[in-house]
């Protein structure tokens, strides 16, 4: 007859257990791997660095499940400090709790989940350590709050992502030694750097809003300033080689990761945001050509010492 058409089965509906899972996987950015990278390499030059080599197994699990946890969580409260500012901005405008479709309440709740698994892994290791954590928590719950009040925020972000080079000093070596620190603030310069990238893709939205960044700071003077802050961070890397004792390999990898920085200012000199963002996630490739710099020279070192 006229009227019988052949329509497709209608979908079931997605339970809502799995849409809350897909909720709360968008709001650690569990798609986005990106940030969990940025904290992971410096992490790992820590790590390296205080075991002269590869880390024993169980620290390095510690650590490297600690970045993904403590990444995650910094996320849920950065979204949940930002919840009146998200909806304004184009890029974060779809983000959970600017739609509405994870409330405050739910995203606090994941927020002390993750920090409580996170503190339940340092637990395991030595009492420095644990102590050091407690700092590590305070850095990652209050730096979201700090885009209102300065114009400061990426460089606190730094002392929260590079928060592990000390921490896993201590849990190696029991002690937090001068390299240690040196290491410390070179992942500050750089964290600033590729962080101020990332601030110029919002620069219109946040200036409207009323938010602060470096990269309203810097205003035209932002590339030059990127130049400086690149320029910091290989200069207390360099003091890092130097001091440890690092050979030919290390200095390739800051040859390399020298280039890898160059390409961005090349790409990113238009100031357009899609390219400024795009020189944010090169900076991937930066952090795994110093880790692999230091990794392969302590494993030329161990099979020289083997040979």
């Amino acid at each position: 007859m006229a009227y019988e058409r052949d329509f497709p089965p209608l979908a079931a509906p997605e339970p809502r257990w799995r849409e809350r899972l897909r909720q709360y996987w968008a709001l650690v950015r569990g798609d986005r791997p990106i940030g969990w990278l940025l904290l992971l390499w410096p992490t790992w030059w820590g790590l390296w660095l205080a075991a002269k080599g590869v880390p024993p197994i169980w620290p390095l699990i510690v650590f490297s499940l600690g970045v993904w946890l403590t990444r995650s969580a910094g996320c849920v409260i950065n979204d949940y400090a930002d919840r009146w500012l998200d909806g304004s901005v184009e890029r974060t405008s779809n983000r959970p709790l600017a739609t509405g479709a994870v409330s405050g309440r739910e995203a606090l709740l994941v927020f002390a989940a993750l920090m409580l698994v996170a503190f339940a892994l340092v637990l395991t290791l030595n009492r420095l350590t644990i102590l050091m954590s407690v700092v590590g928590v305070l850095l990652a719950a209050s730096y979201p709050y700090l885009k209102r009040y300065t114009y400061l925020p990426q460089v606190y972000l730094g002392m929260a992502f590079g928060w592990g080079i000390p921490m896993g000093f201590a849990a190696l070596t029991g002690e937090v030694p001068p390299l240690a620190w040196v290491l410390y603030v070179a992942n500050i310069f750089w964290a600033t750097a590729y962080d101020t990238w990332y601030a110029m893709v919002d620069r219109e939205d946040d200036i409207r809003m009323g938010a602060k960044s470096t990269a309203i700071l810097f205003g035209e003077m932002d590339l030059i300033a990127q130049g400086v802050l690149y320029a910091c961070m290989f200069f207390a890397l360099a003091l890092v080689g130097r001091d440890a004792g690092l050979g030919l390999y290390y200095w390739l990898g800051l040859g390399v990761a020298l280039a890898l920085v160059a390409y961005e200012f090349a790409i990113a000199r238009c100031r357009r945001p899609e390219w400024c963002f795009r020189a944010f996630l090169h900076n991937n490739w930066v952090g795994l050509a110093i880790f692999a710099g230091i990794a392969a020279d302590y494993a030329l070192r161990a099979r020289v010492v083997e040979a």
